[in-house]
């Protein structure tokens, strides 16, 4: 039995890269185990939104994703006879630096975040399966099998990144409760051969059957096809796994059968994909923890697997580096290490019950056979057609729909980690709420606020008049930035994840000290690397 990591994260997709990396910015010795042997699997998610973007970018790689995104999607929405486009448009969302949805195939997103990884010395260790796994109270011990034999370990806390089927839940034995869809998702990467059919943006299709959409994203071919239809359960394969081939016959039946013109020259690969709808009991028990697919499973509807799943690595990834990391020694003793773990599952859970319900009302609309949503789609949603480009003209109308899908409204006020010092911080954000971005000065030339922000770690935001900090009141995870545009003496402490935990009106030192020992960044003799 070994011990030399504070985190295993299993699973190599976006949630486990984006946790392992936010773990070791945060001080953890991390190792991250995957049990495919090959990087490369086809794309199931398609696009990152705003808030993601937000959390990833004090990691250093939104450049790097951006780099493989379209940033301008098009789309024509395919209503009966009628054929309504939407183009880039400034969107109403001044207060975030990535104002856009941006269209990017997942595996560029794992190619991204695992070069990230080993640029700081971390591997995939890539067919190596996590086989049984137990928590031992102070410590989980994790028996690892790969090509060169079986290995226990033994380490602080384990993060389950691993899926649907995760062993990290079935270890710890955490409720999975929720059932599966009645449709299933169809996906394939084709070449077609339809004379003009030269758009090269996306192509949706809402018919009484279900959706159809075609990407301009195919990684084996030029377009990714995504269907629903009717389930019938019979082949057998993991939900939310490519399943079985679908015969070329069938899938040039889904495009007849949405009023496309167009043939399928060449079927690159295509796969059936059972589907449902799962949350986990909780998020945490003892040193093990879950994220991603493996806490909750959602439909394809408006775009949340990776996102979500991203946004709980970042949510967890500082926390469990500040516990185990080299500032591991600063929480307010074995209470205040538990409240920090435990604000996981208190932050994210409720998150996750919500997006819940946001994703399965999508989906019935979009997909359900039902009598009812069948009809939205082949009847009403024509006959609405006309109105379809006077909404999308409202730019605060689509931005506050961009808003609530990717996440942007979220805040934890509830959190034990938000905490209001006295007096109140007034015209600020609420210890919880999300930092919004905004042009500051602080001394020069006025910069946006995230981009002076975009490092790992906590960031002290001092009022203009506040009073200097102490050098011995914070610890090497913690930057002090004096806002000269913002008149007051207040003070505000932001999370590595662009929340708020701490703000006052005036100087506390105790309030402020108190809240940087409970996350663990209060002052150590660590070094920041």
């Amino acid at each position: 039995m070994t011990e030399a990591v504070d985190v295993l994260v299993v699973g190599a997709g976006p949630t486990g890269l984006t946790l392992a990396l936010q773990a070791h910015e945060h001080g953890a010795h991390v190792r991250i185990v995957e049990r495919r042997p090959e990087a490369f699997r086809p794309s199931r998610a398609l696009i990152l939104h705003p808030r993601t973007l937000e959390v990833l970018r004090p990691l250093g790689v939104t450049d790097a994703l951006l780099g493989f995104a379209d940033t301008a999607p098009t789309a024509r929405l395919h209503l009966g006879p009628h054929v309504v486009r939407a183009g880039p448009a400034d969107l109403a969302l001044p207060d975030t630096a990535f104002p856009h949805l941006s269209l990017i195939r997942q595996m560029d997103v794992e190619r991204v975040l695992a070069a990230a990884l080993a640029d700081r010395g971390v591997e995939v260790e890539r067919g190596t399966e996590l086989v049984a796994l137990r928590d031992g109270g102070r410590g989980a011990d994790a028996v690892l099998r790969s090509g060169t034999g079986t290995e226990v370990i033994r380490c602080p806390f384990v993060a389950g990144c691993d899926g649907p089927d995760s062993t990290v839940r079935a270890g710890a034995g955490i409720g999975w409760h929720g059932r599966p869809y009645a449709v299933e998702a169809v996906l394939a990467d084709i070449d077609l051969g339809r004379e003009g059919f030269g758009h090269d943006g996306a192509e949706a299709f809402a018919g009484r059957q279900g959706l159809l959409l075609l990407f301009p994203l195919g990684e084996r071919a030029p377009w990714r096809l995504l269907a629903t239809r009717a389930s019938d359960g019979a082949h057998g394969a993991a939900f939310g796994q490519a399943g079985p081939a679908v015969p070329r016959a069938e899938l040039q039946r889904l495009l007849s059968d949405a009023g496309l013109d167009a043939r399928i020259e060449r079927l690159a690969w295509s796969a059936r994909v059972p589907l449902q709808y799962r949350m986990a009991r909780r998020f945490r028990r003892g040193r093990l923890f879950l994220a991603g697919d493996a806490a909750h499973t959602y439909s394809p509807a408006t775009g949340q697997g990776m996102n979500a799943g991203i946004q709980d690595a970042v949510n967890l990834g500082w926390k469990l580096g500040f516990a185990a990391g080299p500032s591991a020694g600063a929480p307010a003793g074995e209470l205040g290490t538990e409240v920090l773990l435990d604000s996981y599952d208190r932050e994210r859970r409720p998150v996750a019950c919500r997006r819940l319900f946001l994703t399965h009302a999508a989906f019935w609309a979009e997909a359900s056979t039902g009598r009812v949503p069948s009809w939205l789609r082949a009847v009403a949603a024509p006959r609405g057609a006309p109105a379809v480009p006077v909404l999308l003209d409202h730019r605060r109308l689509v931005a506050e729909g961009i808003r609530v899908i990717s996440q942007l409204r979220v805040h934890y006020r509830n959190s034990p980690l938000s905490v209001e010092g006295t007096p109140h911080l007034r015209g600020a954000p609420r210890p919880g709420d999300r930092l919004p971005d905004a042009t500051v000065s602080a001394g020069g030339t006025p910069q946006r606020l995230h981009a002076l922000l975009a490092r790992p770690g906590v960031h002290l935001l001092l009022q203009r008049d506040a009073d200097p900090l102490p050098d011995a009141s914070h610890g090497p995870y913690v930057d002090v930035l004096r806002l000269m545009n913002s008149p007051g003496r207040g003070l505000m402490a932001v999370r590595p994840d662009g929340h708020v935990g701490y703000a006052s009106g005036a100087p506390d030192a105790a309030g402020l000290n108190g809240w940087l020992a409970l996350i663990g960044a209060a002052a150590t003799s660590a070094c920041r690397p």
